[in-house]
C-alpha cells in the first residue's frame, strides 16, 4: 500500500486489482528504467529489535470477529462485514448463525466495476457509512475491490506517530506517501503536527479530504499531493525540503499517473533512501509498511538498517497482526520495519 515464505500477505490488501493498489500504481511493464541503486553506507549500524509484533485488538469501532475458511469477519462500525482472507486457513470458531448476519458480503463474482461485488442480505446498503477511529470520525467505504476505506492493522503506527509528535513539544513535519484515504494524515494532523499527503490517485486523495471533513480538521494544514510518491520524494530532496517524520506504505507492483512503473524489490533501496535524504537534522521516524511480498521482515530489517548506518537510533521490525474475538487467534496482515531516533 501480500515462497520465501511460504503463504501470501493478505492478497486483498495490495493485489494489482486492489484500491490501494489504484493509488499509485498498477501492473508489471516489460524492462521498466532501473532506478539508481544507493551505495552501502558507512557508519554502525542502527541497534536493532526484532521480532516485534504490533497487534490491534477488538474495540467498539473495529474488531475481527472471526476468521477461517479462506474468509474474515469483521465489525466496522454498525455493520458486520465478510471478505475473503486467504492466510485464515483454519476452520471459524463462531458458527452459521454468526455469520449469517452479516451486513454485506464481498462476492467477488460479479462486474469488479461497481457495487455489485457484494451483496447485502438484509438490505440495500449505500456505498458510505460513518465510521471512527479514537475519536477521529471517517466515511467507511464498499469498493469494488473489497476494501472499505481503511487498514485497521495500521492503528498500531498511527499511535506511535501520535505519541511521537505529541511528545517532541516543537513543531513537527509529517511526510505520508501512499498515502491512501488518510487516517494516518488526520491522526497526524490532530496531534498537531503539519501533513503533506501524497497518493497517485485521484479519487483516493478526494476521499481523503472527505474524511478531513468528515473529522471536523478542516483547519488543520494538511497538504494533498496528488503525485507518484517517488518523483514527489525526489523533487522534495532536490528542493531541499526535509520532514521529521516519513511514513511509506508501498504496492508490490504499481504505476503512477503518468506511467511511473514501481517494483518493490528493485524500487525499495532507492525510496527508502530518498525517505533518509529528506529528514530534517532533528529527525523523529520513518515507517516502512510492506503488503503482498514474499519476503520475511529480515530483509526489509536489514535494508532500514543498512539505510541508517551512522544515524543512532533504533530500527523495530516484525509483523502487522489483528487479534481475533472468538478465538483469539492472530491473523498477521504485512511486514514491517520503522527506524526511531535515539
Amino acid at each position: 500500500m501480500k515462497p520465501a515464505r511460504a503463504k501470501r500477505r493478505n492478497d486483498d490488501r495490495r493485489n494489482p486489482k486492489n484500491e490501494k493498489a489504484s493509488s499509485a500504481q498498477l501492473q508489471r511493464q516489460s524492462a521498466p528504467a532501473a532506478r539508481p541503486t544507493p551505495p552501502r553506507r558507512k557508519g554502525t549500524l542502527p541497534d536493532e529489535r526484532l521480532p516485534v509484533i504490533l497487534e490491534v485488538l477488538p474495540n467498539d469501532d473495529y474488531a475481527l470477529l472471526d476468521s477461517g475458511g479462506g474468509q474474515k469477519l469483521e465489525q466496522y462500525g454498525p455493520y458486520r462485514i465478510v471478505r475473503p482472507e486467504g492466510q485464515a486457513i483454519w476452520q471459524p470458531a463462531l458458527g452459521p448463525a454468526e455469520w449469517n448476519r452479516a451486513d454485506a458480503i464481498f462476492t467477488g463474482d460479479t462486474d469488479e466495476e461497481g457495487m455489485g461485488r457484494w451483496r447485502f442480505p438484509k438490505e440495500p446498503l449505500g456505498e458510505t457509512w460513518p465510521m471512527r477511529h479514537e475519536g477521529i470520525d471517517y466515511l467507511g467505504r464498499f469498493t469494488s475491490f473489497r476494501h472499505v476505506g481503511v487498514f485497521p492493522e495500521q492503528a498500531t503506527h498511527w499511535s506511535h506517530m501520535e505519541t511521537l509528535v505529541r511528545e517532541a513539544r516543537r513543531p513537527v513535519k509529517v511526510l505520508n506517501l501512499f498515502g491512501y484515504t488518510g487516517l494516518a494524515s488526520l491522526v497526524a494532523a490532530r496531534a498537531g503536527a503539519e501533513v503533506t499527503h501524497v497518493d497517485a490517485s485521484k479519487k483516493a486523495i478526494g476521499w481523503a479530504r472527505e474524511n478531513q471533513e468528515m473529522a471536523r480538521l478542516g483547519d488543520r494544514p494538511i497538504r494533498w499531493i496528488c503525485e507518484d510518491a517517488v518523483k514527489f520524494a525526489a523533487r522534495e530532496a532536490r528542493r531541499g525540503n526535509a520532514y521529521d517524520i516519513v511514513l511509506f506504505d508501498p504496492p508490490a507492483y504499481g504505476r503512477g499517473p503518468k506511467g511511473e512503473v514501481w517494483q518493490l524489490f528493485e524500487d525499495l533501496p532507492y525510496l527508502a533512501d530518498l525517505c533518509r535524504s529528506i529528514l530534517t537534522p532533528n529527525p523523529l521516524a520513518v515507517v516502512l509498511t510492506a503488503y503482498s511480498i514474499r519476503a520475511s521482515f529480515f530483509a526489509i530489517h536489514a535494508l532500514m538498517r543498512d539505510t541508517f548506518a551512522g544515524d543512532g537510533g533504533r530500527v523495530e521490525s516484525g509483523e502487522l497482526i489483528i487479534r481475533e474475538k472468538s478465538a483469539g487467534r492472530a491473523l498477521s496482515t504485512s511486514l514491517f520495519s520503522r527506524w526511531v531516533a535515539s
